[in-house]
Formats: structure tokens, sequence, C-alpha cells
């Protein structure tokens, strides 16, 4: 069975700017139990994880001032969110639904958080709404539990993972695979282990293309015993923030293209959502609904 993790909704003292995105984590599990990609087994709820695997990735000085709201101010802005008890506590709530989503990928040949997907956060600062590397912490919590050695992380997000390039840098045992926009936030990139970086306005034919050469590469290259996906809707052209111009059925194909390619390699894939800034909430629910409809029909 599908397993989804599924988050407390954060509401309380966001900007207006902010509630709108967010809205996407109460929309999404609704759209897809009311066509019925899903049922409410397939959702379960995470916790507060064991402190110990956030501190296998983060500064322990960084983690526990943020814990506190000790965070100095030019930090905080950086984060940008007004910091609060509830938020953090979401932040680390998210990234248990990620842990625990790698043992139901074991477990089921894929998983997935409604939420996560947080690449800008450092080891020791948070950078645009991350605070804490979901897919990081992930992976070094394979890593201590012996479930995986190698692990492979494609970020597909339209910005770049700056933050996980950083955490892994002088690390071998993971790969980072960024593809992004050129012009895109974070301005100045740091430096994934592959990094394609796209023009402006490039459509889903040239993404494509290239993500279809690039990613069986990589596989046969790094020969991963563990996948991480992030699987940012923010690629789509009509996307705020993003500088990409995919339409939603390229941006379906490429989703259809890596979780199938993680299928056919027997590859554990765990799945956070990532970005998605579009004016029309519609479409951003259709693009990541796209992803777990995807997942029912090639894995279940």
């Amino acid at each position: 069975m599908l397993k989804i993790a599924c988050h407390p909704i954060y509401k309380h003292h966001l900007p207006d700017g902010h509630r709108f995105p967010m809205a996407k984590y109460d929309l999404l599990p609704q759209q897809l139990i009311y066509e019925g990609t899903c049922i409410k087994e397939n959702f379960f709820e995470p916790e507060i994880p064991n402190d110990k695997y956030i501190l296998a990735v983060h500064d322990a000085e960084y983690y526990y001032d943020l814990l506190n709201i000790k965070i100095e101010p030019k930090a905080a802005r950086k984060i940008g969110f007004p910091l609060s008890e509830d938020l953090i506590e979401r932040e680390r709530i998210i990234t248990d639904g990620t842990m625990k989503a790698c043992e139901y990928a074991i477990e089921n040949g894929i998983a997935m958080n409604l939420a996560g997907g947080t690449h800008h956060a450092y080891s020791d600062h948070g950078e645009a709404f991350c605070m804490l590397n979901d897919q990081a912490i992930g992976a070094r919590y394979l890593q201590a539990k012996k479930l995986a050695a190698k692990i492979l992380i494609i970020d597909l997000d339209v910005h770049q993972g700056n933050g996980t390039a950083e955490i892994f840098k002088n690390d071998t045992s993971v790969f980072t695979f960024s593809m992004h926009g050129k012009s895109n936030y974070p301005f100045k990139k740091e430096i994934s282990d592959l990094d394609i970086a796209f023009e402006r306005g490039t459509k889903g034919e040239e993404y494509l293309v290239t993500l279809k050469k690039a990613l069986p590469e990589l596989i046969k290259k790094v020969q991963p015993d563990f996948i991480f996906y992030l699987s940012g809707v923010d690629v789509l052209e009509s996307d705020k923030l993003g500088t990409l111009a995919l339409s939603l059925d390229a941006c379906k194909n490429r989703d259809e293209f890596v979780l199938q390619t993680c299928f056919d390699h027997k590859i554990p894939v765990q799945c956070s959502m990532g970005g998605g800034y579009s004016p029309d909430i519609k479409t951003i629910i259709e693009a990541h609904a796209n992803t777990f409809r995807l997942a029912q029909k090639i894995y279940f």
C-alpha cells in the first residue's frame, strides 16, 4: 500500500502571501481521497523525531537556537517565515514524515511526504522557508540504521538544492543531482555532484530529453540502493516563482519517467513534494496529484 506522510496544517501568524501556497497541504489529500486515488489508510501522521537524527545533519548550535527561537534576526530573515514554536514543531514533524517514509519505501518500493523538500536548509542555517533539510536527514537516518549505503538525491524543483549540496559536498556516499532554472533563486549556487541549469523559458521537450539522458547514466554510475526524489511543480510555465515553461503534461511525464525508472531498477524511492506557486491553486493541486496517481499506477 502506498504510504503518505500527512501533517498538521500551520496557518497561524503567517503573512498573507504565505497562506495561499500552504493551502495545498490541506487540499491535496482531500482531492486524492475524493477522486479515489487514495483512501484514509494511505495516510499516516508523523511525530516529533529523535533529535539525534536531525543532529546528524544540522549543527547543534543552529538547531538548538532554532528550537529556542534564538536565531539572530538577520538569519531569521533569510528563513522568511515569522518563527514560532508551532512552526518549528511542524518542521520537525515533516522531517519525521520523510524518515518514516524511507522505511515504508523499503517495504513497498515507494512512499511519499505531502510536504518536505526543504532543500534550502544548510547544515548551519535555514533559507527560503526551509529550516531542516528533510531528505538529507532521511539519508543519514537510512545510513545510521544500515538500511542504505549509497544514496542518490534527485532534485527536480525549479530551485537548486543548495542546502543539500552543501551538506553532502564532501560525502561520496550521497550523490546530489539538481536540475533547475539557471536564473532562479538561489542566485549564488552551490556545487552539487551534478547540476544541470536551464535557461529561462525552457520548455518540456528539452527538459525531458535532458532528464531521460542524464538519469539512466547516473543510476549506472552511482549504483544507488536508495533514491530520494524532490518533485517540485514550480517547473510549470504558470509558476510565479519559476523561470521554466513546462506544461502540466510535461511535468507529469517527468514524474512518470523518474518513478518508472526507480521501479524498473528496483530501487526504493522516497518522494517529497517541494514547491509549487502557480496563481491558480487548482493547477498546483493537479500537478502534485499527478505524482501520487503515477505512484499508485506504477507500483500498486
